[in-house]
C-alpha cells in the first residue's frame, strides 16, 4: 500500500532529493513551502505521515490536531527534536523517527570556516578588492597554531571538529557529561566546563539543546572567560542568550561571534528577506557589529548531507510502512 507523506518547509533542493530516491509505488510525497505550526496544520489531513525540518513547530496543540487527522508518523528529516512535543506524540500513539547523523563533516568544516573568515576577514577582503582597494588596513588576524580551543559536545560533530582543531595545531579540551575515551586517546583534553570557559582562545558550541543547555552561554558564563574570547555556534540557537552576548560585544568581552543558528531562526532562516523591513531588533544589532559572521543554517547543507537525510528519512518511512522496527525512533 501507497503511504502518502506531507513535506513541510520544502525547499526546491528537499523537492529534488526525495523526487531522485523514492520510491513513487511505495511512497507518495506531496510538497508544501509552508512550515508546520497550528495555524497550517490543517494542510496535513488526508495524510498519514508527516516530514518536518527544524524551524516546523510541533507544540502540544499541534500535535494533539495531527493526531485528530490520523497522522501516525513524524517524520523528522533533521537530527534535533526540541521542536517537537515528544509527551504529547507518546500520549496521542504518534511514533516520530528523526535522521540522528548526517555528515557531521559538513558542520564541523562549516565550523572551521566561521573560524578563518571571522579571523582572517576574508569576506572583508573580498569586498574591498572587488572595489579596487588593496589595503591591508585592519584585516590582521591571528595564528590557530598553539591556540586553546573548547570544546562542548563531543558527540560525532564535536568529535570531528576536534580532529580538525588538532590538525589546524591547536591544543582542544572539551567538555560532555559522557567524555570519550577514544578522544583523550588522541590529545584531546576534558575538563570541567568552567575550566573550558576559564582556558578557551575559542569556544565552539557542539551540544543538543535542551532544559540543562538553554541559555548555556549567558552573562554569568561570559564573565569566565577570557577578554577578546571568539564564540561559534553551529548546534542550535538557543544554547546563546542573545541579549547577553549583544552585551558581551558592546563591552569587547567578545571578539568574534559566528553563528549558524539564531533563537528567533524560525522567523527569518531560509527565507529571502532582502526586499522586507526585518522586524526582528536583535539580529539587526547583531549584524551591525563588524566582528559578528551570520550564516542561515547551512552548516549541514552540502550534497553529501543531503543525501544522507534524504535516504535516512525514506527509510524510515519505509520501515513503517512496512511495520519493521523503527530504527532511528525517538521514545
Amino acid at each position: 500500500m501507497k503511504v502518502k507523506i506531507a513535506v513541510f518547509n520544502t525547499k526546491p533542493y528537499d523537492q529534488e532529493y526525495f523526487d531522485r530516491y523514492t520510491n513513487k509505488e511505495e511512497l507518495q510525497f506531496t510538497y508544501f513551502d509552508s512550515p508546520l505550526n497550528r495555524d497550517t496544520v490543517n494542510l496535513a489531513a488526508g495524510y498519514e505521515v508527516i516530514c518536518v525540518f527544524v524551524n516546523d513547530t510541533l507544540d502540544r496543540t499541534t500535535v494533539e490536531q495531527l493526531a485528530e487527522m490520523g497522522i501516525k508518523l513524524i517524520a523528522l528529516r533533521c537530527a534535533g527534536y526540541n521542536n517537537v512535543d515528544l509527551d504529547a506524540a507518546r500520549e496521542k500513539g504518534i511514533r516520530v523517527v528523526r535522521v540522528p547523523a548526517y555528515s557531521p563533516e559538513a558542520v564541523a568544516e562549516h565550523a572551521l570556516a566561521l573560524i578563518l573568515t571571522l579571523n582572517r576577514k576574508t569576506h572583508k577582503a573580498y569586498n574591498r578588492v572587488r572595489e579596487g582597494n588593496f589595503s591591508l588596513n585592519k584585516l590582521m588576524g591571528f595564528n590557530l597554531h598553539g591556540k586553546t580551543v573548547g570544546v562542548i559536545g563531543t558527540g560525532k560533530i564535536g568529535a570531528t571538529f576536534c580532529g580538525i582543531m588538532q590538525g589546524m595545531g591547536c591544543r582542544v579540551i572539551a567538555f560532555d557529561l559522557y567524555p570519550s575515551e577514544e578522544l583523550k586517546a588522541r590529545g584531546v583534553e576534558f575538563k570541567e566546563l568552567e575550566a573550558v570557559f576559564r582556558e578557551s582562545d575559542i569556544i565552539s558550541l557542539h551540544c543538543p539543546l535542551n532544559p540543562e543547555t538553554w541559555h548555556m552561554i549567558n552573562r554569568d558564563s561570559l564573565s569566565k572567560m577570557k577578554d577578546g574570547i571568539m564564540i561559534i555556534n553551529t548546534s542550535r540557537g538557543g544554547l546563546i542568550n542573545t541579549q547577553d552576548i549583544l552585551k558581551g560585544l558592546a563591552d569587547k568581552k567578545i571578539g568574534f561571534l559566528g553563528i549558524d543558528v539564531y533563537e528567533q531562526e524560525e522567523n527569518l532562516f531560509f527565507k529571502d528577506m532582502s526586499e522586507m523591513i526585518i522586524e526582528d531588533d536583535l539580529i539587526l544589532r547583531l549584524n551591525s557589529y563588524p566582528n559578528v559572521l551570520i550564516t542561515s543554517h547551512q552548516a549541514y547543507f552540502t550534497r553529501e548531507a543531503m543525501e544522507e537525510i534524504t535516504l535516512t528519512t525514506i527509510g524510515n518511512i519505509t520501515e513503517y510502512r512496512e511495520g519493521r522496527a523503527l530504527t532511528n525512533e525517538l521514545t
